[in-house]
């Protein structure tokens, strides 16, 4: 599941900045990715995975790394049944 869950994350990264690759480490700032983008993704991966980012885990996303760890981290919270089929 974790692999599929930071390619989705991975491909809306990539659709919302227009930018082709997104390599793991490397900080959306560095991508050119600006706070607008930033909270367009933000909201988008709330939609897609019904969780909720609050405005002191925005310090969090900023790699694909750092938003995938979050987004498990919620995704088990919500389901902890997740967290064994990593």
């Amino acid at each position: 599941m974790h692999a599929k869950l930071k390619e989705e994350l991975r491909a809306l990264v990539a659709e919302i900045s227009e930018i082709d690759e997104i390599p793991d480490d490397a900080t959306f700032k560095d991508l050119g990715i600006d706070s607008m983008m930033g909270v367009e993704i933000v909201a988008a991966v709330e939609r897609q995975y019904h969780v909720k980012i609050e405005d002191s885990e925005l310090a969090e996303f900023k790699t694909l790394a750092s938003a995938f760890e979050l987004v498990v981290k919620k995704l088990e919270a919500k389901d902890p049944a997740l967290a064994a089929t990593g």
